[in-house]
């Protein structure tokens, strides 16, 4: 991933913060990693509102990481609102939960999302979703500069 390109995580789940943040850091990811914790604050993390309007601290991410089962607005509910936002194109949106549902697979892609992986139950696991990102983010970075 690009090293100055944020990453945004969001997710309520502590253990789940915890385990991306040490993926992260043992794939060697240069790229920031914020959070927010649930749909609420990821879109005002997006907008740029409130304790997020300085976008040196909080810069607007080139990848979202986002569980579907959050509090207050969820996973779906952000896709929906990205949808209509003009900065949609400006960052990938990953879907990053523990449904594999057919029909919320088919949701979140129809909503938007570009990717949908399945939390992984293991540290080694997550570091190796987190390598797969690492690479396929390179990958798609080639094609935009091709």
């Amino acid at each position: 991933m690009s090293v100055n390109g944020t990453v945004l995580l969001v997710e309520d789940n502590a253990n789940d913060v915890e385990l991306t943040h040490l993926a992260f850091a043992k794939a060697r990811l240069a790229n920031p990693l914020q959070v927010a914790r649930d749909g609420e604050e990821a879109i005002a993390y997006l907008s740029g509102e409130g304790r997020f309007a300085d976008r040196t601290t909080y810069p607007f991410p080139i990848l979202l990481l986002v569980d579907l089962n959050l509090p207050r607005i969820n996973g779906f509910e952000i896709l929906e609102w990205m949808g209509q936002q003009p900065f949609r194109n400006d960052a990938l949106i990953a879907i990053l939960t523990t449904s594999d549902s057919g029909p919320d697979v088919r949701r979140a892609y129809g909503l938007g999302a570009d990717s949908y992986l399945i939390k992984p139950p293991t540290p080694e696991a997550m570091l190796a979703l987190v390598q797969r990102l690492k690479a396929y983010w390179f990958i798609v970075n080639e094609r935009q500069v091709a």
